[in-house]
Parts: C-alpha cells; sequence; structure tokens
C-alpha cells in the first residue's frame, strides 16, 4: 500500500478533526487566526495533546522570522496551518509542503475558519 492510500496518523488526525470543528461551531467564521490559535491551543491543552505553537522551522532558504513559523506541531508527528481568509491559495499548499519538510513531518492540515463548511485540508508531504 502506497503512503497515499492509507491514512496517516488516522487517531491522532481524527481527533485533531473533531477539536477543528468545535471551535468552527463556537467561534464562527469572522474571527482572526490568533483567537482561532487560542482555542485551539486551549483543547488541545485540555484534551492532554502534546503541541508547540508558533513552532520555528529550520527554513535555510527564508531570512524572514514571520514565514517559518508552523502554527501547531502535534506530537512531533502532524502539523496545523490556521488560516482566516476567503480561500487557500496555492502558496498555502506551498508553504505547508516546505513546513513538512523542514519539520520532517509526513502530513499537515490547512484549516481555513472562514469558510461557511470546515473543510480541513490534508497535505502528505511529497518526497522532494
Amino acid at each position: 500500500m502506497k503512503v497515499s492510500e492509507k491514512v496517516l496518523y488516522p487517531e491522532l488526525s481524527y481527533k485533531i478533526t473533531g477539536i477543528l470543528f468545535e471551535i468552527h461551531n463556537s467561534l464562527g467564521r469572522y474571527c482572526r487566526e490568533k483567537q482561532y490559535g487560542d482555542a485551539l491551543e486551549q483543547l488541545l491543552k485540555e484534551a492532554k495533546i502534546d503541541y508547540k505553537r508558533e513552532h520555528p522551522l529550520p527554513l535555510d532558504h527564508i531570512k524572514n522570522d514571520f514565514t517559518n513559523k508552523a502554527d501547531f506541531v502535534i506530537n512531533k508527528e502532524l502539523l496545523v496551518e490556521l488560516k482566516a481568509k476567503p480561500l487557500i491559495s496555492k502558496l498555502d499548499y506551498i508553504q505547508t509542503q516546505r513546513y513538512l519538510v523542514a519539520g520532517g513531518l509526513k502530513l499537515g492540515i490547512i484549516v481555513n475558519f472562514r469558510n461557511q463548511y470546515l473543510k480541513p485540508i490534508r497535505v502528505i508531504r511529497s518526497n522532494s
């Protein structure tokens, strides 16, 4: 079975996805990313899930401190990128791929809380 054919970290990723839906249902669509991050941090603490917030990643080719911090790295396995904007762009996917490679992680979740219906996007690290 190829990596792309199986679910990576099913228990953890489903638990995180459930938490993201809980946040979306509770806060709605029009908060700032920081507010969603604060809510995620609180729920991760309550669930006793290990995480690092605004975790710096070693991106040698990017010098800007604001572009090389992953929103959340959970259990040293899963990357979560929080967005609150009209749509997810190709650059969001590229950034998430770079973070996965730099952090040695296999799976990322991009979540855009601005959508009326929450659709977390799973991103699997490419072989590059």
